[in-house]
């Protein structure tokens, strides 16, 4: 028998879920947003709401309905091979290829980069960045319920702080909307769309999943039924949060522009308005909240992925690993924000489709009594559009010109697939090949079935 768990229990574990969800780093795209889509941010927030905040719960729900035990278990039904590169990249992903590294870059970026002159920025990050990966190394060594209790601080004070810097931006804004830029100008809604892969919060809901799973079951709920319901409503608060959050930064952003110009990345718009309201001290207090913001996310996603590669390869110890990822997230921290998003958005063009296909497998798997033809048919028509995605990204990122045969798929991809131009050509042959697989495996089912019993 279920526990019966109070609106109170909803929303403790509803702002768990929150401060899961929201590192720091978060804050800087819906502000870059609301700069470049100017007048359009509504249109532009509403598509980037559904994937930085839709699809994370969605995933959340999807690893408990599926009754996996962890995102290895769920992708492995596609292939144990497969399920072991997919949640290997994952964790990469989410540590220190791209999402560890931009904790450092934006710490710098908003609380430090306005205090120091541009001509020190070089050795400004240098030097914070190895102060702010020292800590989270000695921290992630040995690690302690001192920075959970650091961050259960300091997600509160982040929404306060946020509450009164947004609540002045809608009382007297900075000034007026401008023209949107050209991305943002004809496709607002699909363009906010992909940029809300940059939260990279849905692949991490899918790490994430367990972790809430265990705190629902912690308060005495147990069978399957009651976990989710629970797990869905308290997602629903953490969701109503980082929608506020988000939609606020990009109202924000977008009233910037005349006061602070249009800048590369969202770092300085925040730092930007925390002065232009507060002057020095406003600034400094958000910087000094983002860095400590920052720095638990940090250690959060050093023992993560230490944890999980050492479970996967338990020759090379736990610290040996802790050492490996801050010393290559303190490397990748140096090519600065705007060179991290840059490159990390080819491979969140790649792994998201593949994600978000996983999530929509573990719903219907039920429907297709959880034939592996499904899960394989469907992943590899995935891969097919999306690596070539993550290619034209990539030499779109560097400012190059796509090879002839990557090009030549590009154009028949962008003649034939349905929303490939608003980088949405692998959700429609996805869901054919899952409906026509479905079919294939229930009649094969159905097959085995009537000749047992006629055998009978």
């Amino acid at each position: 028998m279920d526990s019966k768990l109070s609106f109170k229990s909803y929303a403790v574990v509803g702002m768990m879920l929150f401060a899961l969800f929201f590192g720091a780093g978060n804050l800087i795209f819906p502000a870059q947003l609301g700069q470049y889509a100017g007048t359009n941010v509504w249109i532009a927030i509403f598509g980037f709401l559904i994937t930085g905040v839709g699809l994370p719960l969605i995933g959340i729900l999807a690893i408990g309905y599926s009754k996996s035990d962890d995102l290895q278990d769920l992708s492995s039904r596609v292939h144990p091979v497969y399920g072991l590169i997919f949640t290997a990249v994952l964790y990469l992903t989410i540590g220190p290829f791209f999402a560890l590294p931009r904790t450092g870059a934006v710490s710098y970026e908003v609380g430090v980069a306005p205090f120091i002159g541009a001509g020190n920025a070089t050795i400004g990050l240098l030097v914070f960045s190895l102060f702010f990966f020292g800590v989270s190394l000695v921290v992630s060594l040995n690690p302690t319920k001192i920075v959970d209790s650091i961050g259960k601080i300091l997600s509160p004070a982040i929404l306060v702080t946020l509450s009164v810097l947004l609540v002045a931006a809608f009382v007297k804004p900075m000034g007026g909307q401008k023209v949107p830029e050209p991305a943002y100008a004809s496709g607002a809604f699909f363009t906010g769309f992909t940029e809300g892969y940059n939260t990279m919060d849905a692949l991490a809901s899918l790490v994430f999943g367990i972790i809430v799973i265990s705190a629902v079951r912690k308060l005495g709920v147990n069978s399957p039924k009651g976990v989710l319901t629970a797990t869905l409503k308290s997602g629903v608060v953490a969701a109503a949060l980082l929608a506020i959050v988000y939609t606020g930064i990009a109202y924000l952003g977008s009233t910037s522009t005349g006061a602070l110009g249009l800048l590369e990345t969202g770092g300085p718009v925040l730092s930007g308005a925390s002065e232009y309201y507060f002057g020095t001290f406003g600034a400094a207090l958000l910087a000094v909240i983002i860095i400590l913001a920052c720095l638990t996310t940090a250690i959060g996603l050093t023992v993560a992925n230490a944890e999980f590669f050492h479970k996967l390869m338990p020759k090379i110890s736990y610290k040996t690993y802790v050492v490996i990822f801050s010393v290559f997230s303190l490397v990748v921290t140096n090519a600065g924000l705007a060179n991290i998003i840059t490159y990390s958005i080819p491979v969140l063009m790649f792994l998201y489709p593949l994600a978000i296909v996983l999530i929509i497998l573990a719903f219907l798997s039920p429907l297709f009594r959880h034939a592996q033809l499904v899960y394989v048919s469907a992943i590899i028509v995935t891969f097919f559009i999306s690596i070539i995605d993550g290619m034209k990204a990539l030499t779109s990122s560097l400012g190059a010109e796509n090879p002839g045969w990557l090009q030549s798929i590009i154009d028949f991809y962008a003649e034939t697939l349905p929303l490939y131009s608003n980088g949405l050509g692998w959700l429609l042959p996805a869901l054919i090949v899952i409906a026509i697989t479905t079919i294939i495996a229930r009649s094969k089912k159905n097959v085995k079935v009537q000749t047992v019993q006629h055998n009978a």
